[in-house]
């Protein structure tokens, strides 16, 4: 609530919706992942649905696989046993195949190379990954296999940073590009601009770059940062 603006003016928020998520079915070609996506699915619901689970054990476990967590993190985060857990995520690993493959090959590519890269070749090094403490190599390991994810929507926004920054879109809406928090972009305009820049805004975050899934953004309205309305473009 912090965050206002002007009397007269709006904040506008527009924010990708599940972007490591859409990068990972990109990057693990997995055919599960990609059609419900496509299709325009609740990605949590329908891991949950697949593996018959609740739907806070199917987003659990989406960003368990994305971050590297293991068993003994994902069973203290839904409060059920290591065995339990260790099951959802074999049974995850076994219906989204191609998931559990890119990751391998990442950590592959990371052993041979020293580093891993995103989509567009930006590279972090990793010597880490070959140290013979077990912490230390863990925790290498785990960065291996989530940068190329991270890294890719990192640089899709900044990208969509730049194609926004430099084409007089600002301007004509007599707006100005705030902040940008992780997937998040935040602008403060006139009022009365708020719903035309909106629907550039929003085509601009989804054609910025073309993966196998349909990149999202969902674009939300307000006088401060908290008490945002989502609008329907």
């Amino acid at each position: 609530k912090a965050f206002i603006t002007e009397e007269g003016w709006q904040l506008l928020s527009a924010d990708y919706s599940q972007i490591e998520l859409r990068v990972v079915a990109h990057l693990a070609g997995d055919k599960a992942l990609t059609k419900a996506f496509k299709e325009g699915r609740d990605i949590h619901q329908e891991v949950a649905d697949t593996l018959r689970v609740d739907r806070r054990v199917g987003k659990t476990l989406n960003f368990a696989v994305l971050y590297g967590q293991g068993a003994y993190s994902t069973a203290y985060q839904l409060g059920v046993t290591v065995v339990k857990a260790k099951e959802y995520i074999d049974a995850y690993f076994e219906t989204y195949s191609g998931v559990r493959q890119f990751l391998d090959l990442t950590l592959k590519q990371a052993r041979e190379l020293g580093y891993v890269e995103t989509i567009f070749g930006r590279r972090r090094y990793i010597p880490e990954i070959k140290s013979s403490n077990f912490t230390v190599r863990s925790a290498a390991e785990r960065t291996a296999t989530n940068m190329p994810v991270q890294g890719t929507a990192a640089d899709i926004i900044k990208m969509a940073m730049i194609d926004i920054g430099s084409k007089n879109i600002l301007d004509n809406a007599g707006a100005k590009m705030l902040l940008q928090v992780h997937d998040e972009l935040v602008f403060e305009l006139p009022l009365e601009n708020a719903i035309s820049f909106a629907k550039v805004i929003k085509k601009k975050m989804e054609e910025v770059y073309k993966l196998d899934v349909p990149l999202v953004a969902e674009v939300k309205v307000g006088s401060n940062w908290d008490e945002m309305e989502k609008l329907e473009l």
